[in-house]
């Protein structure tokens, strides 16, 4: 299944892709949130449309699309995750996951605008397989790792790279921005991705080709991210754990590249589908 989420935001409905139609579901399910996963909602849900399918109203295509997942409690992420990006950034492979959070406000619509912060010169693009947990995790061994997925989603990891690397402390602080955290346009369940260790993902920058990589060079992979994450807190249902980006970043290049107001970002995953966010300039409320 492909899990949407609709409408202006803070009041956005949940729906379905079926066969490139989008279908509102809003009268039988509250949400995409943690109690929906919790409660097992994706199996309610396949038994909603099984026995409705066929009388669900229709998503005008207008429509605005937010995020697939209701405000999670935390988005994991894992940095240099690939060989090449390490490589590009003059890291070094790490010897166990790197682990920093994002904030759950940079959470915003495949679609909507990305804002550069106040006084940043360093915003920087990083497209990303995006896993969500379907049920709560904690000590969870690699083995059984994968029964803890719920699926999967597009995201950029818009980054400030001044305020991630160069202000003193953790690398949070050039990761939590608002909109910094495009997600979708879907939650394709695990059902859906024959191997998600073999799909390519990439991002466009005004057209140019910026990244293009495959999850078969994660250096860790996913069943081993979510034992690992869970070793150190709870993984609780509709959580995301972002799982890095491959080289071709604006930190990367020589001379640096970053992102302006007017640029355009596309990026995609294979069976995930394709987001596109536009650069505006921050504006004083």
């Amino acid at each position: 299944m492909k899990l949407i989420r609709f409408g202006e935001p803070g009041r956005e409905l949940p729906g379905v892709c079926i066969n490139d139609k989008n279908y509102d579901v809003s009268a039988f399910v509250h949400d995409y949130d943690e109690k929906f996963f919790a409660a097992g909602g994706l199996l309610e849900l396949e038994n909603i449309l099984e026995r409705h399918g066929n009388t669900l109203p229709e998503i005008p295509a207008s429509v605005r699309f937010g995020a697939p997942v209701a405000r999670p409690s935390k988005i994991v992420c894992i940095g240099l995750n690939y060989a090449d990006h390490a490589k590009e950034t003059n890291a070094n492979l790490p010897p166990e996951p790197v682990i920093f959070l994002k904030s759950t406000t940079a959470i915003c619509g495949p679609f909507d605008n990305v804002v550069i912060p106040r006084g940043s010169e360093k915003t920087d693009w990083e497209v990303e397989l995006a896993v969500v947990i379907g049920k709560k995790a904690s000590y969870v061994s690699v083995e059984d790792a994968m029964n803890y997925v719920a699926g999967y989603c597009l995201h950029n990891d818009v980054s400030e790279r001044a305020y991630q690397l160069e202000r003193n402390g953790t690398w949070d602080k050039g990761k939590g921005c608002d909109t910094f955290a495009p997600l979708g346009p879907f939650l394709v369940t695990k059902d859906e991705i024959p191997d998600i260790h073999q799909v390519k993902l990439w991002l466009t920058v005004n057209d140019t080709l910026m990244q293009n990589g495959t999850t078969s060079n994660l250096i860790f992979d996913i069943p081993f991210l979510i034992s690992y994450t869970s070793q150190f807190m709870t993984l609780l249902p509709g959580d995301i754990i972002s799982t890095g980006t491959p080289a071709g970043v604006g930190l990367g290049m020589n001379p640096q590249v970053y992102l302006k107001p007017g640029d355009i970002m596309e990026l995609g995953i294979d069976g995930l589908g394709v987001s596109k966010q536009t650069v505006v300039a921050y504006a004083e409320n």
